[in-house]
C-alpha cells in the first residue's frame, strides 16, 4: 500500500468515526447549539468534538501535516500537506433531524487535491477518491450520468447563510429553473450532494458563498467520477468555494449558460 492509499484508508476510518461521535449526541439535550457569524449559521457540540477527534488523529498520526478545520481554522504544519476538515457539514439538518449531514476529509498538497472522503452518516455511506484513480462509493465504483438537457436534468440548489448577497442569483436560479429543469431540491449538505451528482442522484449542483472545506473531498470525488466543477464564469477557481457549479459535465454548459 502506497503513501497516498494509506492516507485514505486512515481519512476514511476518521470519517466514520467522527459519525459515530455525531450520532452518540443524536436527538440528545445537550448539543449546545450555538451561532456563529450569521443567526441561522449554527454550531454545535457535535461539530466541535468531532473536528477535535479527526484534528487529533491527524496530528497524532501524521504530526508534521497543516489542518484547515471549519470550527478552529488553521493549524500550521512542517510539510507541503494539508487536511482540509468539514466535521459536519449539515448541521441545521443534523439539528432538526433531517437527512442528508456529511463529514468530509480532504487532503491536498501545495498545488492541487490528493484525496478525498465524504460519510454520508444518515445512509451510512463513504463516498472517496483519490487523484488520478476513480471514484467509489463502499468499495464500488461510481460515475456520473449522461443527461445532456435541462429538462430532464435533476439539479441541487444551496441558498447559503448570506442572504444579502446571494438573493439576487438565489432568485435568478429559481426563475430560470423551477418549470424548466426535470426537478430542483434543496438538501442542505454541499459535501454529500456533491457526491451525489458523482454517483448519478443529481445532475448538476449550484451554490456561492460556501467555504473551502465544503467542496474540497465532494469536488475531488466528483472529477474522478467524470464531473466538471467550476465558479459561476467557468472559470477553476471553485476550490475556494465562493462560487461552485458541479455538474455531470455535459450540462455544465447549460447551467453556466443559466447563471
Amino acid at each position: 500500500m502506497d503513501r497516498i492509499e494509506q492516507m485514505l484508508a486512515f481519512a476514511r476510518n476518521c470519517a466514520k468515526e467522527a459519525g459515530k461521535i455525531q450520532l452518540s449526541y443524536f436527538r440528545g439535550n445537550h448539543l449546545h447549539i450555538e451561532t456563529k457569524f450569521n443567526m441561522h449559521d449554527v454550531v454545535t457540540v457535535a461539530d466541535k468534538e468531532s473536528e477535535r477527534y479527526i484534528i487529533g488523529e491527524i496530528k497524532r498520526t501524521y504530526p508534521e501535516h497543516a489542518i484547515l478545520g471549519e470550527e478552529s481554522g488553521m493549524h500550521a504544519g512542517d510539510s507541503e500537506y494539508c487536511w482540509v476538515i468539514d466535521p459536519l457539514d449539515g448541521t441545521s439538518n443534523y439539528i432538526h433531524d433531517m437527512a442528508p449531514y456529511s463529514v468530509s476529509i480532504a487532503l491536498r498538497d501545495k498545488e492541487e487535491l490528493l484525496l478525498g472522503v465524504v460519510y454520508e452518516v444518515c445512509r451510512n455511506e463513504c463516498f472517496y477518491a483519490w487523484k488520478g484513480g476513480k471514484a467509489y462509493l463502499d468499495g464500488k465504483e461510481i460515475r456520473v450520468t449522461d443527461v445532456a438537457v435541462l429538462d430532464k436534468a435533476f439539479v441541487a440548489l444551496g441558498f447559503p447563510y448570506d442572504s444579502d448577497h446571494y438573493r439576487p442569483v438565489a432568485q435568478k436560479l429559481v426563475d430560470r429553473l423551477y418549470g424548466y429543469a426535470g426537478g430542483t431540491r434543496l438538501l442542505g449538505s454541499a459535501a454529500a450532494e456533491l457526491c451525489y451528482v458523482a454517483c448519478g442522484r443529481f445532475d448538476a449542483r449550484i451554490e456561492g458563498y460556501l467555504g473551502p472545506w465544503d467542496v474540497a473531498a465532494g469536488g475531488l470525488i466528483l472529477m474522478q467520477a467524470g464531473g466538471r466543477l467550476s465558479d459561476f464564469s467557468g472559470g477553476d477557481t471553485w476550490p475556494s468555494a465562493k462560487q461552485v457549479v458541479a455538474s455531470n459535465g455535459v450540462i455544465h454548459d447549460t447551467i453556466l449558460h443559466l447563471l
